[in-house]
């Protein structure tokens, strides 16, 4: 479960940086989100090493809010070049 939580949050970043399917990047985010959650509480129970699971917490993490952040950014420099048309 790790190794595929960690393959979709390199996928999701990759997906959010393509215009039309950053949209798209929370989907794969949020399951290996899930799986990564699910591979820590499960690795801390057997008490082996959750380095796969934490790596993939994390760029799924990242790949929710990239999206986010680039479509902020994008308005941002949208309504700055209608400030600066007049």
């Amino acid at each position: 479960m790790g190794v595929a939580s960690l393959i979709l949050g390199i996928v999701s970043i990759i997906m959010s940086f393509i215009p039309c399917c950053n949209y798209f990047a929370f989907l794969p985010a949020l399951v290996g989100l899930g799986l990564g959650i699910a591979e820590l509480v499960k690795k801390g129970k057997e008490g082996e090493g959750k380095g796969m699971g934490i790596a993939g917490i994390i760029l799924n993490i990242i790949a929710i809010i990239l999206p986010i952040a680039l479509i902020i950014i994008a308005a941002a420099g949208v309504a700055a070049l209608g400030v600066m048309s007049y």
